[in-house]
């Protein structure tokens, strides 16, 4: 036997644990691996047939955009990732709103609640459960409008 074949059995041999590997990182994208068996159960995933949990399964890979981390490096909340597209919000003002008066909080009836980012005070009227619009604004930035006043107000949401 000459040494091209042995060196092309070898290298073969030497492969195979390779593309096992693959295969086991490839499964290990389930999620009955991913989890811990007492998250899996809490979950309820424990009552899916396989054929549906193998469905999920088939579906989060689809959809690995998905993003799970809530907190950034310091510990605040992300609300919206660098690669979600940010739309405007249309909403109102849950109570009486009275006015900007730098790093006012104000929630919104969709649940949300946003903080003023300044000490700017544009000019308002005073009312009860005004409308607002919170759009986005150049890097990352939000603007909120709110009805009954002369001008917007950077905003972050907080909530």
């Amino acid at each position: 036997m000459s040494t091209r074949p042995r060196h092309l059995i070898r290298s073969l041999l030497l492969a195979l644990p390779l593309c096992c590997l693959s295969v086991h990182a490839q499964q290990a994208d389930d999620l009955q691996q991913r989890m811990s068996s007492a998250e899996f159960k809490a979950a309820g995933l424990d009552k899916l047939s396989p054929q549906e949990l193998q469905n999920l399964d088939d579906w989060l890979r689809k959809h690995d955009k998905a993003v799970t981390k809530m907190v950034d490096a310091s510990g605040k909340p992300v609300f919206y990732t660098e690669t979600q597209k940010r739309s405007k919000i249309n909403a109102h003002i849950a109570g009486h709103f009275d006015g900007w008066h730098g790093r006012s909080q104000f929630t919104l009836d969709n649940g949300q609640t946003w903080e003023q980012v300044g000490t700017d005070t544009p000019s308002c009227m005073s009312s009860d459960n005004p409308a607002v619009k919170v759009k986005p604004s150049m890097l990352g930035n939000w603007l909120m409008y709110v009805d009954g006043c002369n001008d917007s107000a950077h905003v972050k949401r907080v909530r």
